[in-house]
């Protein structure tokens, strides 16, 4: 099985729920994440919210804005998937 992600919402502590096809809810914490080079543009609070997404089926950011899936920053499926279920803290 693929993991297929269909939902992302973006947290201000730099977390994401991460919402599956098949219902499962994950909590990906990218803090530590944001200081590696490639990710460093996350850093910045306005486009880790504003340009958290989903392309290619799984979380992403659109940091250039143009839905170019070449040029996001992308978390592979099967990663965010091993992770534990969360408890949904959204409402």
């Amino acid at each position: 099985m693929f993991p297929k992600v269909v939902q992302v919402i973006p947290m201000k502590d730099y977390s994401v729920y991460v919402y599956f096809e098949d219902g499962k809810i994950v909590c990906y914490d990218m803090s530590h994440m944001i200081e590696k080079d490639v990710f460093l543009p996350l850093k910045n609070m306005d486009i880790f919210l504003n340009t958290c997404t989903v392309l290619n089926d799984t979380l992403a950011w659109d940091t250039s804005l143009n839905r170019d899936n070449t040029t996001c920053l992308d978390i592979d499926p099967d990663t965010l998937y091993a992770l534990p279920f969360a408890e949904e803290q959204i409402a």
